[in-house]
């Protein structure tokens, strides 16, 4: 009724230009109806998770190395902070040179486009640990890797948690631009088609299949793991 009425009354839209939930509905039916929605998802999912695993590996690896060297720390930290406020198509371009169009040039593209988050948040984490725990492990003989293993890191882990979260949204946003990009399967090449073929209904029913998908990720994992890290260091007291 709103939206008939904004449509066909108030002209605030045209139809054209927003759908209305009757047809994003039909889309996303007829979507799931020829499985054209089911293989998308699954082809996404799969490269987003592969790219997210490899780049949670390599962020949290030089964001421990930032912290650890001084001349790292020095000379680099700003360029990844640089390179962070880059947009995840900007590297597009060079995945395609340097692969091809492929799955490494997608996964290339979310690595780099979620990598550089985690490792910002994993050196903010550290580097604001609470001095006191660092000195009493220590009297009590903790050093090096044990140090880092036992104290530093644990303690680290909310503002870590943090970050890994704002890579998982950094890894989307990445997989979206390589896959509309790149023409192939998956569901930035289901919206590409909607956006060809001025079909914003399709354009609509693929966002709110990226946000539902979002919203299910973080409320069963990111938000447990948050909630469960924070009780274990008295951040949260409720079980």
């Amino acid at each position: 009724m709103v939206y008939k009425i904004g449509v066909n009354v108030l002209g605030i839209w045209k139809a054209y230009t927003f759908p209305s939930p009757i047809d994003v509905a039909k889309t996303l039916i007829k979507l799931i109806g020829d499985n054209t929605l089911a293989v998308a998802v699954a082809i996404s999912l799969k490269r987003l998770i592969s790219g997210y695993f490899i780049s949670l590996a390599i962020g949290l690896i030089v964001g421990l190395l930032i912290v650890k060297y001084k001349y790292i720390d020095e000379n680099f930290s700003s360029l990844i902070l640089g390179m962070q406020t880059l947009p995840s198509i900007c590297w597009v371009p060079f995945a395609i040179l340097w692969y091809g169009l492929n799955e490494k040039a997608i996964l290339f593209v979310i690595t780099i486009g979620s990598t550089f988050a985690i490792a910002i948040a994993t050196e903010s984490g550290i580097k604001n640990v609470n001095p006191l725990y660092v000195r009493a492990a220590r009297t009590m003989g903790a050093r090096g890797l044990k140090l880092y293993k036992n104290v530093v890191v644990p303690a680290a882990m909310p503002s870590i948690i943090t970050g890994m979260k704002q890579g998982w949204s950094f890894a989307w946003r990445a997989l979206m631009s390589a896959e509309m990009m790149s023409a192939t399967k998956g569901l930035g090449q289901v919206l590409m088609v909607g956006r060809d073929l001025a079909d914003i209904s399709q354009v609509m029913a693929v966002m709110i299949v990226i946000l539902v998908l979002g919203l299910v990720f973080d409320k069963l994992i990111f938000t447990k793991l948050e909630k469960n890290i924070r009780y274990k260091c008295g951040l949260d007291t409720r079980a």
